[in-house]
């Protein structure tokens, strides 16, 4: 096996988990809209099911998030104003403190890292500042390439690309941890990269794709992947 000299990271999911901390502003914000004259879509599920998916187009690249919170303001019938956009951009990244655990080990496992001389990024789709933010409070240290800064979005080898060069290595000296297998795991194969997939909430990985070449269920077992070759520089 190859020494590895530098792991990226996915952030959402694989160095902590955010409970859902942007549906919430955007309900919280939903509020503040009503109370000045605006409309509901529906039941509160329905509400939560629109949030997601706009949510969600958001994280693909779709648009960016100051539209989608206009996109939101128009869907409730309100002007779509830059107060709103504002106000969700403050509340989430005030929220992230009270919002955002780190997953067991990943302090721990980071620090061992830098001990070994391996060399750390994030690559995430979103936008900053919230993703530095949620970073900073899952205790990394480290460059943050987020998808809203650099224009690219994972799973394209682009995005990955632009990692490498964070990192300062090659495709075959690197590694990328990430609990999607779309974006994550075969993005980073894309680019020449070997995968690990973070595997916590015990789902099954989808059959249609490339396998990764690396499966853990907790963080720090990224530790006991790592060849024995692999020395502090």
């Amino acid at each position: 096996m190859s020494a590895v000299r530098g792991i990226g990271f996915d952030l959402d999911h694989t160095l902590a988990i955010d409970n859902r901390l942007e549906r919430v502003a955007l309900l919280r914000l939903l509020g503040v809209m009503l109370e000045e004259g605006g409309r509901t879509i529906g039941t509160l599920a329905d509400e939560i099911e629109s949030i997601d998916d706009l949510l969600s187009r958001q994280r693909r690249g779709d648009f960016t998030i100051d539209d989608a919170v206009r996109t939101f303001a128009t869907q409730h019938s309100v002007e779509p104003a830059d107060r709103y956009v504002e106000t969700f951009r403050r509340w989430t990244v005030e929220m992230v403190g009270e919002f955002v655990i780190p997953l067991p080990g990943v302090k721990t496992t980071l620090d061992a890292l830098a001990e070994r001389g391996i060399a750390i990024a994030i690559l995430s789709n979103g936008w900053n500042p919230l993703q530095a933010r949620k970073a900073e409070q899952a205790g990394f240290r480290g460059p943050i390439l987020v998808s809203g800064e650099i224009g690219e979005q994972k799973p394209a080898a682009h995005a990955f690309e632009r990692l490498l060069q964070a990192l300062g290595t090659d495709p075959e000296e690197s590694w990328y941890v990430g609990d999607d297998p779309h974006c994550d795991v075969a993005g980073a194969q894309s680019a020449g990269m070997q995968s690990v997939w973070i595997n916590w909430e015990a789902k099954q990985y989808p059959s249609q794709l490339r396998p990764p070449e690396h499966t853990i269920s907790e963080f720090a077992q990224l530790l006991d992947l790592l060849p024995a070759a692999v020395r502090t520089r």
